[in-house]
């Protein structure tokens, strides 16, 4: 399996547990491929008292790529403690831009990414 699938993978995997954590039971994931352009679409609801903990996610996922963060430290994302501010910005800087949804119950997100020829 090629590094950039793994990362993807990885992705997909903290964005589950984190959710898990904000007490979702409905969780769906999808990846597109289309030639080097990966689209992750993500959907997960969450329980309300959580709501204030999803200003992390959007803050985070925003950040801007590092690809010499991601280099190094992708294999990480998953490791820690679901939700850690640490696991939610190295995603950050593992994507190239993150449109979030937040609704009364349920979050969407839709992540895209550049793959790097190998």
């Amino acid at each position: 399996m090629y590094h950039g699938e793994k990362k993807i993978a990885k992705i997909i995997e903290e964005l589950t547990m984190y959710f898990f954590t904000m007490g979702a039971d409905r969780i769906s994931s999808g990846i597109t491929v289309d030639n080097l352009d990966v689209t992750i679409d993500f959907k997960a609801n969450y329980r309300q008292e959580y709501k204030k903990d999803l200003d992390k996610l959007v803050k985070y996922l925003n950040e801007p790529k590092n690809e010499g963060i991601e280099d190094f430290y992708w294999e990480l994302a998953g490791s820690g403690d679901p939700g850690e501010s640490s696991q939610l910005l190295l995603l950050g800087m593992m994507i190239d831009k993150a449109d979030i949804d937040i609704m009364d119950t349920d979050v969407t997100l839709k992540l895209y990414k550049e793959m790097e020829e190998e």
